[in-house]
Order: C-alpha cells, then sequence, then structure tokens
C-alpha cells in the first residue's frame, strides 16, 4: 500500500504487527516501544522526519490505553506526574527546533539516526548491567504506601545509594512523594528528567520511556512498578504535544499512524496486565536486549540504504 503523505509504500500487515509488539513493550515496561517503531518505519522506507512525528501520534492512542490499565492497577504517581509536565513540554519544544534545523540543512536521517544508536546502546547495556547485579540482591518486602491504597515495592538498586543522594541535590525546593515511597526529593531533578525525556521524545520520536523511565528508576528512585505507570502517563502529555507540534510542521504520516494504531490499543493492555507478575529488576533486565534491535535496524539501514518491503 502507497502511503502518499511520507511516500512510502508498506504492507499494512506488518504495520498492524509492528503496533501490537509495540504496544505489548509499552504496557510492560512503560516506554512508548518507539526504540523499535522508529527503527522498524524507517527500515521500512519512512523519511527520518516522518518517523518521528508520525510514531509520536501512534504513541498516543497505544499509552492512553496502557496508562489507564495502570491507574486501575494503583500504578501511577500523580504528584510525581503533575511536576514532570512542565519540564516535559519545554524539552519537547526544544527537541522539534532540533529537527526543524535539520531538516533545513539535509541531515535529519543521519543526525538523528546516529544519535538514536548511541542512546539506544548506552541504555542498554547500563541498564543490563545495573539489573543483573540488582538480582543478586534479595528483594525487600513491598510496604504500604502512605498514600493511596497500593503497596509500593521497594526495588533493590545497586544504585540506590546514587539515586538517595540525587534526591537530596540542592536543585530547587524539596517535595515528599509519598506514594512512591520517597520522604524527599528536589524539584529541579524532577523537572531536569522530564525536560531531558521531552526533548528526547520530539527529538527521536515516541514518548522517550527509554529515557525517562530508568532515569525515573536510578536517579530519582522511583520503584519500577511505579516509574512504569507514571511514565506511560507523561507519555501520553509528550506523545500528545510533541505529534501535534510536528503536525504543524508537517512530519505526520496520519495513515500510518491509524493502521498501527489497530493493533497497538490491544498489545498495550496486555503488556500491562503482564507486570503484576514480574519483579523490578527483572523487568529492567528483561528490557534491556530490546534497544539494541532498534540500533541495529537503524545501523543497517543507515550503512546500507537499503530498506525493508
Amino acid at each position: 500500500m502507497h502511503f502518499p503523505i511520507s511516500g512510502a509504500t508498506i504492507d499494512p500487515a506488518l504495520l498492524v504487527a509492528l503496533g501490537f509488539f509495540v504496544g505489548v513493550l509499552g504496557g510492560f515496561f512503560g516506554v512508548g516501544g518507539s526504540f523499535l517503531a522508529g527503527p522498524a518505519l524507517f527500515a521500512l522506507g519512512v523519511p527520518m522526519n516522518f518517523v518521528v512525528g508520525t510514531d509520536l501520534i501512534h504513541i498516543v492512542g497505544k499509552s492512553i490505553v496502557a496508562a489507564r490499565k495502570h491507574w486501575s492497577l494503583d500504578g501511577i504517581d500523580l504528584r510525581l506526574a503533575a511536576i514532570m509536565v512542565p519540564g516535559t513540554l519545554v524539552g519537547i519544544q526544544a527537541g522539534v527546533e532540533g529537527i526543524e534545523a535539520l531538516k533545513k540543512a539535509g541531515h535529519v536521517d543521519l543526525v538523528v539516526g546516529l544519535v538514536a544508536i548511541v542512546v539506544y546502546l548506552g541504555i542498554s547495556v547500563f541498564v543490563a548491567f545495573e539489573s543483573w547485579l540488582s538480582l543478586k540482591i534479595p528483594q525487600a518486602k513491598g510496604k504500604s504506601s502512605s498514600e493511596g491504597s497500593i503497596a509500593v515495592q521497594k526495588d533493590k538498586l545497586f544504585f540506590s545509594n546514587f539515586a538517595r543522594w540525587v534526591q537530596r541535590l540542592p536543585l530547587g525546593p524539596q517535595i515528599a512523594l509519598p506514594f512512591s515511597g520517597i520522604k524527599s526529593i528536589s524539584i529541579g531533578a524532577i523537572l531536569l528528567v522530564s525536560f531531558v525525556g521531552g526533548a528526547f521524545s520530539s527529538f527521536l520520536g515516541g514518548g522517550a520511556g527509554y529515557i525517562r523511565m530508568p532515569s525515573m528508576v536510578y536517579l530519582l528512585g522511583i520503584p519500577t512498578h511505579i516509574a512504569v505507570g507514571t511514565d506511560l502517563f507523561e507519555i501520553v502529555v509528550s506523545a500528545s504535544v510533541g505529534s501535534f507540534e510536528h503536525a504543524v510542521k508537517g512530519n505526520v504520516d496520519i495513515l500510518i499512524a491509524l493502521i498501527m494504531q489497530t493493533g497497538a490499543a490491544v498489545g498495550a493492555q496486555i503488556g500491562a496486565t503482564l507486570t503484576q507478575y514480574f519483579s523490578g529488576p527483572r523487568i529492567r533486565l528483561a528490557f534491556a536486549p530490546l534497544p539494541l534491535l532498534g540500533a541495529g535496524l537503524i545501523a543497517y539501514t543507515l550503512i546500507t540504504g537499503h530498506h525493508a518491503k
């Protein structure tokens, strides 16, 4: 099927299957799946600026479905999410302007592709290393949060001391996050994480959960299950605003996004349900190899210039 907006020709069945697969990943890991969806669209012949914009708009619907599921499972820290929104919005605008500058220079495919490869490789190696070490540490028993009905599982992070140091940074006033079991954390640290997530969201596509979810766990010290749900809530915000900004600038193929969404809506609910059956370190360890697939797809396409059909 030919898609006249982006100029790509893709089998719709591939798009439905891709949407379902990244839907499962998004619901399970709290990420939009753009570390696979974006590279896959690029490999299928979609120009990188359309990859970024189209992946964002596809992510919106899937993330709403997954976030609603996590909400029903008491897996979203609304106080944390509300603080993150302003930083996310500023970061989104920065990323959109970066894409526009590269479009004018004619280097958007190469630069965005190389940045994505470096980011995906770095995240994959770090998460694999930390989660493997954490599995050696006996998991602490869950304890009830003083806010909400959820029993918060306190993950044993190998880098937990570093997270506590970040929480105490003098970056603006301190705030408590009782739902996440955090007595005091710098608002500035939260805003910094959300800004970086927003910028990567609109620069590389998707909700940037591959950046924000690990950052919430390792830098802010948020328990993995709550980080997953809260990140999905943030993805709804970042992807919605980012997709609007890119649509205005002509970077969205709405037909591709709608076809992918038919599979993603089903996969997102399945993935969200599965998080209840795995511990935090095991969720992170399962996530670790996935960005490598995305990095490999981008590298192959950039090196060979060949697109899958």
